[in-house]
């Protein structure tokens, strides 16, 4: 059996990271069985329609890397994947359902259906009573006809059977049992002519040859209504595999009410995106359990649905930050050249030399989180010092350190390869001949150069701005008393 896999959002807003992590799993379950994902979309629900969300939804997911097979900007023999664009099959399907007396035609407007769960009975308790509406089962075949022909609105509903138990295996969850009782009789093809989730996800999944269906845990309960539909048509029922929840660090239920959900907002803050994929696979997984960085390629290799978590895993931010710092230290500068470049340019004002922001990135990259970062705590780099660390001034520029300086600056002058080495050892053999210890000269020269009391190694730091940027900020520094605060 060839292994076919969907993520099937609704249009409604951006890409949710939980819905990221859904996408990711079916991606690399495709990818480890050498099958197929397809990308399809649920605009069953007009009334949560956002415009330009399916552009939203395939831009994130292509920045995330997961590729598939088919879908709405990708041709297949199955298609059309909008689910807007395939009414009459639904309807076709409804309708056989009908004929086979495994689903009945309801005519009950919304206040008479209000007011039959206020009345609600012990049996039907807040479920549709269909013994007691206005539907095809009470009002008999030929006054439902009659009503038919006058247009009147009406919904198919599924008929569910009663005292019966309906079972499932789920890779993550094991065997799940429901009884008939305490399932509803969903409505499948809603007045407007479009079909709910249930119909036109079990139609779809048929037809488009689904193999197995992972998906959210939030869709579990209604998974007895689809095994049910799967039996009524006589069709084989995929494997299911329902994904734990996604928490907060109180462990409510992910939502931006506590903070950022939008894989948009992750991207616009300057996460990597190998970063964010590592991190969000291991939402609920973790294939070996003893390190926390891996390759797509590795995730791919051992990904295992029978190892996901039951339980809900939680979205920490740290965790994700201390995972995009990791990334960032081996990170190749081509992968960020534009980022920072684009940073730079918009707080500096001017465009810089790319062998420049390399040997800068490189210089920092150890030291920040994101890519924004370096343009903050590394701002000497891109442009004159406006403000001195004075506290730094006053503890580490110390009587006589005017005429040492002027010396070092001579020192500098006579460097025929200002780079690390030689500054290295020309600043140690300038220390050693007036009896002082390194960080005694160390000091003062961060403040003249940086007017930060911290930063990257100060010769490293040198060596990048260049020995007549170095010399200039030396002798404006003392020509102009800076240290005499």
């Amino acid at each position: 059996m060839e292994v076919r896999v969907r993520f099937a959002p609704s249009p409604t807003g951006f890409l949710h990271v939980g819905g990221l992590r859904t996408a990711l799993y079916n991606y690399l379950f495709a990818r480890k069985h050498n099958g197929k994902m397809i990308l399809r979309i649920e605009d069953t629900d007009r009334t949560r329609l956002v415009e330009n969300a399916i552009d939203n939804l395939i831009n994130s997911l292509k920045w995330a890397g997961i590729e598939y097979n088919e879908g709405p900007d990708k041709a297949g023999e199955y298609g059309p994947y909008i689910q807007s664009e395939r009414l009459d099959i639904y309807k076709k399907y409804a309708l056989e359902l009908v004929e086979k007396g495994l689903a009945y035609y309801a005519f009950d407007t919304s206040d008479e259906i209000e007011e039959m769960r206020k009345n609600s009975s012990e049996t039907f308790g807040t479920k549709y009573n269909r013994e007691a509406m206005r539907n095809q089962l009470t009002l008999g075949e030929d006054e439902t006809k009659k009503i038919l022909a006058s247009g009147h609105d009406f919904v198919i509903r599924l008929m569910v059977p009663f005292d019966h138990e309906v079972s499932f295996n789920d890779i993550i969850r094991g065997e799940v049992k429901v009884s008939t009782n305490d399932i509803d009789d969903q409505v499948l093809l809603k007045s407007d002519g479009f079909p709910t989730y249930h119909l036109a996800n079990v139609v779809d999944d048929h037809l488009m040859k689904i193999s197995h269906v992972i998906r959210g845990e939030e869709w579990l309960p209604s998974t007895p209504k689809h095994v049910l539909l799967y039996n009524y048509f006589g069709w084989e029922i995929p494997k299911f595999a329902h994904l734990p929840l996604l928490l907060n660090k109180d462990k409510s239920k992910l939502s931006k009410r506590q903070g950022s959900v939008a894989v948009e907002d992750f991207r616009e803050k300057g996460y990597l995106k190998d970063a964010f994929i590592n991190f969000i696979a291991l939402l609920g997984w973790n294939p070996t359990g003893d390190r926390e960085i891996y390759s797509l390629d590795e995730l791919i290799e051992y990904f295992n649905l029978e190892k996901v978590n039951k339980g809900g895993a939680v979205f920490d931010v740290q965790k994700l930050d201390w995972v995009n710092q990791q990334y960032l230290k081996s990170v190749n500068f081509n992968e960020v050249a534009k980022e920072i470049s684009l940073v730079s340019k918009e707080k500096f004002g001017k465009l810089y030399d790319s062998e420049f922001l390399n040997k800068v990135f490189n210089l920092f990259k150890e030291r920040v989180t994101f890519v924004s970062e370096i343009t903050s705590i590394a701002d000497y780099m891109f442009s004159d010092i406006n403000e001195f660390d004075k506290d730094y001034i006053q503890k580490k520029w110390l009587p006589g350190t005017e005429e040492i300086v002027i010396e070092l600056i001579k020192v500098y002058e006579n460097c025929n390869n200002f780079e690390h080495d030689e500054l290295s050892s020309k600043t140690k053999e300038f220390a050693l001949g007036l009896g002082k210890k390194l960080g005694d000269i160390i000091h003062p020269i961060r403040i003249m150069i940086t007017g930060k009391s911290t930063g990257a190694g100060m010769f490293e730091t040198m060596e990048v701005l260049g020995k007549t940027e170095c010399l200039k900020r030396m002798s404006y520094f003392i020509q102009n008393k800076i240290y005499d605060v």
